[in-house]
């Protein structure tokens, strides 16, 4: 393994920075050549590579986004996409690729080794929606984002004596609702896992409000529905002015909290290692506190869960 190929794919996540430095420091530190590819896999089928030196990634671990830029790809998830890679790969003499980003830059890191580029992914997503690790870099910043923002959201929702639905990420996990949802102090949760019962969220308010609680807190994730129309229910049945608030992108900004630039300086790392011990098809995560390197294939196959213990003290804690 004498040259590595680095790069990041999907949706940004806030550590991606700090992956990129240490896949870059680590590999030059083992006598390796380090290339990195701009603009996901969009950018590896155009061939738009740059060596790498320390310096390229001096004063980045605190940055949130990617240096590298991030793309879509429809060209890549075809088979003549995906031998186009390859080429370029061979013509720049790259031995092992690094793939930082969610399920589906993963996926296609899994491709590329099927057809002979070694490969290892890192899983860097917000949405925290791979079941084989137990967090994604940009998670822990993603949350503490979100628990700001509900700080402030409740400062204004006491002085107007209404009900708040906090709008987060998540079309098919609702971990960022739920560990917001408990950090925060929510009455309700909504979940894309768990069908929601309207009557009973209204039921949590109206209690609330008869024992003289100043406001009520509602977070919802993406993927459960449109808070607004929620909100619209809610004002209906409870004659409480409600308001959606729908935090976006601002979710996936900011510089990266201690834990995520630790955590993705593991990761990265890790990754390095694997090439140089002509490990490949893998991809690493964090288990227990322990770093772990699981197949592709099998990492992909685990269906999430949600994690049912938080979920029902969040519901204990707010009644």
């Amino acid at each position: 393994m004498k040259t590595i190929g680095v790069l990041t794919s999907g949706g940004d996540a806030p550590g991606m920075n700090a992956a990129i430095r240490a896949v870059v420091r680590s590999a030059i530190y083992h006598n390796c050549k380090v290339y990195g590819i701009e603009q996901g896999y969009e950018g590896l089928i155009n061939a738009k590579f740059k060596e790498m030196n320390l310096s390229s990634v001096a004063d980045i671990v605190h940055r949130g986004g990617t240096v590298l830029r991030t793309a879509r790809s429809e060209e890549f998830k075809t088979e003549e996409g995906q031998k186009k890679a390859k080429n370029v790969l061979d013509v720049f003499g790259i031995d092992g690729l690094v793939v930082i980003g969610g399920d589906g830059s993963i996926a296609g890191a899994q491709k590329l080794n099927e057809i002979g580029i070694a490969t290892i992914g890192v899983p860097g997503t917000i949405d925290n929606d791979l079941e084989y690790t137990d967090y994604a870099i940009g998670f822990d910043t993603a949350i503490n984002t979100v628990v700001d923002a509900i700080s402030k959201i409740r400062d204004t929702s006491s002085s107007h004596g209404r009900v708040n639905i906090v709008e987060v990420m998540g079309r098919h996990c609702g971990d960022i609702a739920l560990y917001c949802g408990l950090a925060g102090g929510a009455e309700s949760i909504i979940v894309p896992e768990i069908p929601h019962d309207i009557d009973d969220v209204c039921r949590k308010i109206i209690r609330g409000k008869n024992r003289g609680k100043l406001h009520s807190l509602i977070l919802m994730a993406e993927g459960a529905g449109s808070a607004v129309e929620v909100a619209k229910k809610i004002e209906e049945k409870t004659s409480t002015e409600t308001r959606a608030t729908i935090l976006g992108h601002i979710q996936r900004g900011g510089n990266p909290t201690a834990f995520d630039r630790i955590l993705s300086s593991k990761l990265a790392a890790k990754a390095v290692e694997l090439l140089l011990d002509d490990r490949k098809g893998l991809t690493v995560g964090i288990k227990c506190n322990e770093i772990v390197a699981v197949e592709i294939e099998k990492a992909l196959s685990m269906e999430k869960q949600l994690d049912m213990v938080t979920y029902d003290l969040a519901g204990i804690l707010s009644i």
